[in-house]
């Protein structure tokens, strides 16, 4: 069972799931990256292009979900070089550290109140996040071209490009086409008719939304919506 929480570090989520069978729980591309906890082990999801299906690992997992473009730097890598990947944690920061921070988690009343607190550390050491990334996703998420979201904001389209790939990573069209997609969900769970959901969130018509929902998420909306993912 899947459930989640605001965090006390702005913007972030926490969560938990239980996987009771292998393969089970498709995550789907939304512009974040994540701190995860499985069976005493810390790693870090990183941004998704497409949908991501769990191999045969069950159990309890923890995360926090990082706002977009605010991972990189409380993590000290950036995004672009963790696009599609699980990775442990040890591979971004020294083993030592790691294994204490590990043992922080475990010893936790709970893993995702554990993963909470070394979130939290982590941010108040770190510079604060750029605004200037709030603004870029609150404009795209809002169906604005990204021409116009770099003109509004100063920004040449290779240095948003740029930008981008460090704190999304991926270019600014493809966080554009996600944070797209994560609005036509939301309409469509809402019960909104598929062809007024294309409209609303800004596909060209329905077949484009049909289009980028199989290509992004790997099943069929209606699928998707009826709890095949």
């Amino acid at each position: 069972m899947y459930m989640e929480r605001a965090s006390r570090l702005p913007g972030a989520v926490v969560w938990t799931n239980t996987a009771s069978r292998p393969g089970v729980g498709r995550v789907l591309p939304d512009g974040c990256m994540d701190l995860l906890w499985h069976d005493g082990r810390l790693m870090v999801a990183g941004p998704d292009t497409r949908a991501y299906l769990p191999g045969g690992v069950t159990g309890p997992w923890a995360g926090v979900r990082f706002y977009p473009g605010t991972a990189p730097a409380l993590l000290g890598v950036p995004a672009h070089e963790l696009r599609d990947r699980r990775v442990e944690l040890m591979d971004l920061w020294p083993a030592s550290q790691v294994r204490h921070l590990a043992d922080r988690v475990n010893a936790a009343p709970d893993p995702a109140s554990g993963l909470e607190e070394l979130a939290l550390r982590r941010a108040a050491g770190a510079e604060p996040p750029d605004p200037l990334l709030r603004q870029v996703v609150t404009a795209l998420d809002a169906g604005r071209p990204v021409a116009a979201t770099a003109d509004e904001l100063g920004l040449g389209a290779r240095q948003l490009h740029r930008r981008s790939l460090s704190a999304f990573g991926y270019g600014p069209k493809t966080l554009a086409r996600i944070l797209r997609l994560r609005r036509a969900l939301e309409l469509a769970r809402d019960g909104v008719p598929f062809a007024q959901t294309a409209a609303r969130a800004g596909y060209a018509d329905q077949a484009h939304l049909t289009r980028d929902v199989r290509e992004l998420a790997g099943l069929p909306l209606g699928k998707l919506l009826g709890g095949g993912g």
